[in-house]
């Protein structure tokens, strides 16, 4: 490879950050654009609800960016809560319980925290940082001075460069009303710790677990609410203090042995709350612009999941390990549209699985799933064979999880060895 060979990346996340610092790795010279500097973005709002399994944190210690590790708390396990439905004798108490270990920590660090980090050890590695709010205008600047152009950046005019999938997208309209609420002084689970899930029928999803934040370790609240219900609740939350309080009161309504771990909580810090949606939506990854050049699109620019089964910065960091690999090997021949497509299509490989879980976790459970949670109250190998397809591989999950014939066999199959 010619060690002149330039890659100019739009946008620091957790994507277009991994990427740029392993293209320096790998002999690159690269220009990373950003809209904020990294102490910008360390005093801005909270961004998302991040929780990294073991794989995705694996790429960043291949990288040397396992900053946190001493510091962060450890998540070891999954839990799942599932409600009786609206409408039945005993509506809104558990009708599923049941709690995993992963075979790893997952880790949760604010991506404030991160990013800013990040950004920071780019620049002392030799990368060229550029503080700006790049435009459709500025892409073509960048594609006549670098050898590629990648976007990682997911909001603003450059990414409606980007056109919708229909044929991948299931999904056109947002499917939950989101919101996430950091606070310190939440009780720990007992037993260990865990991505608590509670699946409330008809209403929504609420989740919570561990993280690293600014002032240190804190949790991190995640409400799912099915548009129209009442957890679509969150227009009228116009303060930190109104958010919080909405937080509180919807777990007090809904969810009470979780509202009494939130018994002594606090904000983390005027900032840290956030609540919006969108659909999800894939994209078609290579973007031409006027002049007919090209530009590449990665992350949740072109695989948008809903947060639901917290995949978004394991994706991720999964692309930016790709789309690296993808570039270290095509040596020095040109970065044209057959090579952005093909090196989208081998991220696809792995991301439709992920996109396909969590689409199905957004419509009401069928019989099959409810009967093989129900089942891992009694079979531990379900909850942990859940647990760790759920977290760090969806592929696993299609081959027992998804089909219901699949499913029955496997069921089937622990009950005779029992």
């Amino acid at each position: 490879m010619s060690p002149n060979r330039e890659i100019t990346i739009v946008g620091a996340g957790q994507s277009g950050l991994q990427l740029a610092i392993g293209l320096l790795a790998a002999g690159f010279q690269v220009r990373l654009v950003s809209d904020r500097t990294g102490a910008e973005i360390a005093a801005g709002r909270v961004t998302s609800s991040q929780c990294m399994f073991d794989t995705a944190l694996g790429h960043e210690r291949a990288l040397g960016l396992d900053f946190w590790a001493d510091a962060v708390p450890p998540i070891d396990g999954i839990a799942m809560t599932i409600l009786n439905p609206p409408g039945t004798p005993l509506a809104g108490s558990k009708a599923i319980e049941w709690a995993a270990r992963l075979d790893a920590p997952a880790q949760s660090v604010d991506q404030r925290v991160k990013m800013s980090a990040f950004m920071a050890e780019f620049v002392r590695r030799g990368g060229e940082l550029v503080i700006h709010e790049a435009s459709v205008e500025d892409l073509e600047i960048y594609t006549q001075q670098s050898d590629m152009v990648i976007v990682a950046a997911g909001k603003g005019a450059i990414a409606k460069l980007f056109a919708r999938d229909a044929q991948r997208s299931y999904f056109d309209s947002p499917q939950r009303a989101l919101a996430l609420t950091y606070v310190n002084g939440m009780a720990p689970r007992p037993d260990h710790s865990a991505v608590g899930y509670n699946i409330i029928p008809g209403v929504g999803e609420y989740f919570t677990f561990p993280a690293l934040t600014l002032t240190g370790p804190c949790d991190i609240m995640v409400f799912e609410g099915i548009p129209g219900g009442p957890w679509d609740c969150w227009a009228d939350a116009r303060t930190p203090e109104q958010h919080f309080e909405t937080s509180q009161r919807l777990v007090s309504e809904f969810l009470p042995w979780e509202a009494e771990r939130c018994r002594n909580v606090s904000l983390t810090d005027e900032l840290g709350t956030l609540a919006g949606r969108f659909p999800p939506t894939v994209r078609h990854p290579v973007a031409t612009l006027d002049s007919g050049r090209k530009v590449l699109g990665m992350a949740d620019v072109v695989v948008l999941n809903d947060p639901l089964t917290g995949q978004g910065s394991n994706n991720a960091s999964k692309c930016a390990a790709m789309y690296l690999g993808s570039i270290v090997k095509h040596g020095d021949r040109p970065f044209d549209q057959e090579f952005m497509q093909s090196t989208f299509e081998n991220y696809w490989e792995y991301a439709q699985f992920v996109t396909a879980f969590t689409n199905s976790m957004l419509l009401p459970p069928p019989p099959h799933v409810l009967e093989l949670f129900k089942a891992a109250e009694t079979y531990s190998e379900i909850g942990h064979r859940f647990a760790a397809a759920a977290a760090d591989d969806a592929r696993d999950l299609f081959t027992w999880f998804t089909d219901p014939e699949l499913a029955q066999g496997y069921l089937s199959g622990l009950v005779a060895m029992r």
